[in-house]
């Protein structure tokens, strides 16, 4: 009695083969290789953007090392550590040595790297009696800028003509053991842009080690910015003396 209709069940299989077609073009797309890879890869709007951003932050900050530049009493190469797009510390990973080499070396090599931080380029005068060795660390310090896609690297005042708003401020006399130590520093936008010694330790062999020592303690009160600065190795008193009297005039800059 309850025989099913053929007609009947001619129309319960048409409707199931549907629904199994409907379903399987529902899927189809999901499973596709192609959609699914295009679905995976395509980036949220505005992200190659940031990428793009992103590579620039890195392109402007690191450190690199100049190509080696030969000069007539030897070799000179620079290494320079930028972060923002400023240079923040400057060193000669080689440098001219040897009999009066090593005290030429010792004299300018120290100059050139404050100069470097100062200038923020390679725009840096030469040291006197240190012609030869000042042309191959400009040549050098030059090579490692062009790496980092600075060049021109950024702007710079020139200590003759202090930045608009800067302050030049002498700190107090600091009193040392083998003699008075006194701080110059030029300050702008809250940043020393520039340290230096008008009074030093002289006669002797205070000579030497003034000459050693101040012009890297010049170039780590620009680094730093503040008075935390290292004692130069063999100049404990100089160094002590140069922290208080940088300090002084820090406070005297509101700093």
């Amino acid at each position: 009695m309850r025989k099913s209709h053929p007609v009947r069940r001619a129309v319960l299989a048409t409707a199931a083969t549907v629904s199994g077609v409907v379903l399987l073009l529902t899927l189809k797309p999901a499973s596709d290789p192609a959609s699914a890879e295009a679905g995976a890869v395509a980036p949220p709007p505005g992200a190659g953007r940031q990428s793009a951003q992103g590579g620039s932050a890195a392109a402007a900050s690191g450190t690199v090392t100049g190509d080696a530049a030969r000069t007539q009493y030897g070799t000179v190469q620079v290494r320079l550590t930028v972060a923002g797009g400023r240079i923040t510390r400057a060193e000669a990973v080689q440098a001219p040595k040897g009999g009066h080499s090593d005290e030429v070396t010792a004299m300018a090599v120290p100059k050139l790297n404050q100069e470097a931080v100062a200038a923020g380029g390679a725009d840096i005068d030469a040291v006197s009696g240190a012609t030869y060795t000042s042309a191959g660390y400009k040549q050098s310090l030059q090579s490692a800028l062009d790496k980092l896609g600075a060049a021109k690297g950024p702007a710079a005042t020139p200590p003759s003509a202090p930045a608009q708003g800067a302050r030049t401020v002498t700190g107090a006399v600091a009193r040392t053991q083998y003699g008075p130590v006194q701080v110059r520093i030029t300050v702008s936008g809250g940043r020393i842009t520039r340290a230096e010694a008008v009074q030093a330790p002289k006669g002797g062999l205070s000579d030497q080690k003034t000459a050693m020592a101040v012009p890297k303690l010049d170039q780590e009160a620009v680094a730093a910015g503040s008075a935390a600065i290292d004692a130069v190795s063999g100049a404990t008193y100089t160094s002590e003396g140069y922290r208080q009297s940088l300090q002084s005039a820090l406070d005297q800059a509101g700093g």
